[in-house]
């Protein structure tokens, strides 16, 4: 049986912008409404459904930040869960549209808006929308059989590497998303270290998971720099079509015997990289997320790496936690908790780390959280911080703890 038109709320608060919107989606065979402001929306959607909402994120109140657009995102996603929300917004604001996603789009079309990559991205959303209201015992048979392809594409056993221990930890909220870490051998005491995040939830972003680490296997090795492998995954989502979906990338390579890790951060949370001393570093040397401008240019960064460093990769489910009851834990919490337990090796800090975490935010997660820790106990050659590549500075208070399992993989 033939589905319906698909119905599209079309908000701007510029006329001819819905104007040009609604005869392009006319013409690719949809119906559509227009919106003015936030009330119209509003006012639209209790009169009656729609398939998505295209949506600017700048209205008469603001017209910069986007935050009249993020707070309706906010209201309409916890009200209507499962209507597809896409966010519009300006070339230049790309952290506007990762917020965006964090707080409930589903995909998103920068201005100027390219005709048939919008059309993809409300067909891709409403298309996988509609199959989630029409589920069957056979598609949640299939929705099993993804939850299990995601596992397997996280490893579950770490590679041995002498002078370090590592220790990983997944907590997803949904079965399955967009969480994903990496961690691989590279030869001569090299190793490659890798934690994503791609926006979104659900199927589509489990996909993608899948998509990311086959480019990520394919161009790391042990001649390429960190920065130009993170430029070449970039071009390669990019051309494979992400359809309105980011990727927030750390990737780095552990030199042992240079005593250095080199690394890039793609618009990832900045790890946190632990002195015996309790000075931290951030490593945010690297440059905007991957998969949106094929484009980009990516900056390196550099840290020596001696015995007692802790080192933690993780994703934003563990500095939103709590988020919804208007209780983050914080990155200053996070930090705070790592540093008051970096005598410990690499799976009782992950303990640590996720009991402290679930002390504050209840039991269940807002959203998928993991995190990598590295414990380095070899003597590696002394070599100082190259200059710019990160930022230490002074801890300060840390937290209570509470205790929970973690999986480690012990090294010589």
């Amino acid at each position: 049986m033939a589905q319906a038109t698909p119905t599209v709320l079309v908000a701007d608060d510029q006329p001819d912008v819905i104007a040009a919107l609604r005869l392009l989606l006319r013409t690719a065979g949809f119906d559509s409404q227009g919106a003015g402001s936030v009330e119209d929306v509003r006012t639209h959607l209790a009169a009656r459904d729609f398939d998505a909402v295209l949506m600017d994120l700048n209205y008469a109140r603001d017209t910069t930040s986007g935050a009249e657009g993020l707070e309706l995102i906010s209201d309409l996603h916890a009200r209507l869960p499962h209507l597809p929300l896409i966010a519009m917004t300006g070339w230049a604001n790309v952290e506007t549209a990762v917020e965006a996603m964090r707080r409930g789009a589903r995909g998103y079309v920068p201005k100027p808006w390219n005709n048939e990559a919008l059309v993809q991205v409300l067909r891709a959303e409403i298309d996988h929308a509609r199959a989630a209201q029409e589920t069957t015992d056979g598609a949640s048979r299939e929705w099993r059989e993804a939850q299990a392809i995601h596992r397997a594409l996280l490893p579950s056993v770490l590679p041995d590497v002498p002078g370090v221990r590592l220790a990983w930890r997944w907590e997803p909220a949904s079965g399955f998303g967009g969480d994903y870490y990496d961690a691989f051998p590279l030869g001569g005491d090299r190793l490659a270290l890798c934690i994503a995040d791609v926006c979104g939830k659900g199927l589509p972003a489990a996909l993608l998971v899948s998509s990311l680490q086959a480019t990520v296997r394919a161009f790391v090795d042990e001649q390429t720099p960190p920065h130009v492998a993170v430029a070449r995954i970039n071009r390669a989502l990019c051309r494979q079509g992400a359809h309105g979906r980011f990727v927030t990338l750390f990737l780095a390579v552990l030199d042992l015997r240079e005593g250095a890790m080199h690394f890039c951060n793609a618009g990832h949370n900045p790890p946190i990289l632990v002195r015996p001393n309790g000075t931290v570093s951030r490593l945010d040397a690297g440059g905007a997320v991957v998969g949106v401008f094929d484009s980009a240019a990516y900056d390196g960064g550099r840290t020596a790496i001696g015995p007692g460093d802790r080192l933690l990769l993780f994703t934003d489910g563990l500095v939103e936690a709590g988020s919804l009851s208007a209780r983050e834990y914080g990155d200053d919490h996070l930090v705070d908790t790592v540093v008051a337990h970096r005598t410990l090796d690499a799976g009782a800090l992950l303990d640590r780390v996720f009991g402290d975490v679930h002390q504050w935010a209840g039991r269940r997660l807002d959203d998928d959280a993991t995190a990598l820790a590295i414990a380095f106990s070899a003597r590696p050659s002394p070599n100082s911080t190259v200059p710019g590549a990160d930022t230490d500075r002074q801890p300060t208070r840390p937290q209570s703890p509470k205790s929970i399992a973690s999986t480690s993989a012990d090294v010589a």
